[in-house]
């Protein structure tokens, strides 16, 4: 894949749970695009998953991290992009994903998400007292306005299939210029 491919990149934010990978890889194929996680590009670059990160470096070294990939993914063109749930946090990375693509959320209610991540220990967010709905409450609510402030786009993802989902993501790309090849508005 080269810096010049074709059409803008379509970046799926929002929660984990949201269904960013699942519904990036549908999309993906259904327009044969690379689909990029950040979080797998993350996990692939410091050789160790997620949670290892966090508990040797911390969210900062994380973060640091998902920058840094962030950067990275956003350097080209025609793919979709699956991004961690915090990287919009950062205004940088933020700016670095709209340069090159265009930014979707999948918003799901608290009771939707914690239901689809269940008690995950490898999910070092969701570590901690309290129950799993109380943490992605708190982490909702903390990333609310800048989900709201850096996406073009909202999809509701509660009561869908990620079928369901990624066709509502293609019907609003639809209607993006730019962001589709012409091959990808016919097929």
């Amino acid at each position: 894949m080269s810096v010049l491919a074709p059409g803008r990149n379509i970046v799926l934010l929002g929660l984990m749970g949201a269904g960013k990978t699942a519904v990036g890889r549908l999309v993906a194929q259904r327009l044969a695009r690379p689909l990029t996680d950040t979080d797998a590009m993350v996990e692939a670059q410091a050789r160790m998953p997620i949670a290892e990160i966090f508990a040797s470096e911390g969210e900062r070294g994380f973060r640091r991290r998902e920058s840094e990939v962030v950067r990275q993914a956003s350097a080209l063109r025609g793919q979709v992009i699956a991004v961690g749930g915090g990287a919009v946090l950062d205004p940088a990375n933020v700016t670095h994903l709209r340069a090159t693509g265009d930014l979707v959320w999948l918003a799901a209610s608290v009771e939707v998400l914690a239901e689809r991540v269940g008690d995950d220990p490898v999910r070092p967010l969701l570590a901690g007292g309290g129950g799993v709905t109380e943490r992605l409450a708190r982490l909702q609510a903390e990333r609310e306005a800048a989900y709201t402030a850096a996406s073009s786009a909202v999809i509701d993802t509660d009561g869908k299939s990620p079928d369901d989902i990624a066709e509502a993501v293609l019907e609003w790309l639809r209607t993006r210029p730019g962001v589709l090849t012409r091959q990808e508005l016919q097929a």
